[in-house]
């Protein structure tokens, strides 16, 4: 049975809400932190992910095919995806899930914007360029370089960076699924090949040891990272892309860092710091700037 198409309103509200269950899997996953190392929560996730997907695109009579052309731009994504996924939980578990959710949010639609520039071979436009501008200005202030000119390169900031790096090219092939095919059934295939890079990595003895948690922390924050934010929200997303294109779908994860900061004050209690909302705020600008004029 062929996908009926989304109206832009339905598509719009969609991904809105998508985007603050993204804000608030960082603190979900800072919880799991403590009862996992990153390969491991990964391949638990995308376990679930692919299980509630199948029951997905089943029930729906979803076609699972992706047509032999999309097969490199499934590996490329779902190896992309696999290094997002590990670099996420890394800088969580190093650094704060809400500075860390603000970082990459804001960091993630400026670089996929300047790797679509980089990639359609062409200047920026006015607005890309002072939206690119505020972003770096944002980037430094949300890193606080003017401290310590190598906080770039601490262990939580730079898997943060890595993470917002690795999203933004995996989103240029994302952007395709539907050329091939189901964007859903696309997503599928693309978590498989995640879950097959990463399953040979991961720690067999703390996979055991995870069967006998009985705490409902693990459990429902598991449940709702994996199901929850992974099969619903993230591949909302990745059908946005095939819908929108990647670099104003990418503008829509300027709501993530509201969501992020405030769901980490409230159920982690960090504080959100000056220089978290002054960045953010600025981030927000820039993604808007340029995302503006790209719409058109």
């Amino acid at each position: 049975m062929p996908q009926k198409p989304i109206s832009a309103t339905l598509l719009t509200a969609g991904v809105i809400f998508s985007m603050f269950l993204w804000g608030l899997s960082w603190p979900s996953g800072k919880a799991l932190s403590e009862y996992c190392t990153a390969i491991n929560f990964s391949v638990y996730r995308y376990v679930l992910v692919i299980a509630a997907m199948l029951v997905l695109l089943l029930s729906l009579g979803i076609s699972l095919r992706v047509q032999r052309a999309g097969i490199r731009s499934v590996l490329i994504s779902g190896v992309l995806l696999a290094g997002y996924s590990y670099f996420y939980f890394r800088g969580i578990k190093a650094g704060s899930a809400g500075a860390g959710g603000v970082l990459v949010t804001i960091m993630n639609p400026l670089m996929a914007y300047t790797i679509g520039i980089f990639l359609n071979r062409r200047w920026p436009t006015r607005n890309e360029t002072i939206g690119l501008i505020l972003g770096v200005i944002a980037g430094g202030i949300l890193l606080q370089l003017w401290h310590n000119a190598n906080a770039l390169f601490d262990t939580g900031n730079l898997f943060f960076l890595l993470s917002a790096l690795t999203w933004a090219v995996m989103s240029k092939f994302t952007s395709r699924g539907a050329m091939y095919g189901s964007s859903l059934g696309f997503s599928l295939w693309q978590y498989v090949v995640t879950l097959a890079c990463l399953a040979p990595f991961m720690d067999v003895p703390e996979l055991k040891a995870a069967f006998a948690i009985t705490d409902s922390v693990f459990w429902l924050n598991l449940f709702f990272s994996s199901v929850i934010v992974t099969a619903g929200a993230t591949t909302m997303y990745f059908y946005t892309t095939t819908r929108l294109g990647a670099e104003k779908a990418s503008s829509f994860i300027f709501l993530v860092p509201l969501a992020a900061s405030l769901s980490s004050w409230l159920f982690l209690g960090e504080r959100i710091l000056p220089h978290t909302a002054i960045g953010g705020v600025l981030g927000i600008a820039a993604v808007y700037i340029m995302n503006k004029k790209a719409v058109k």
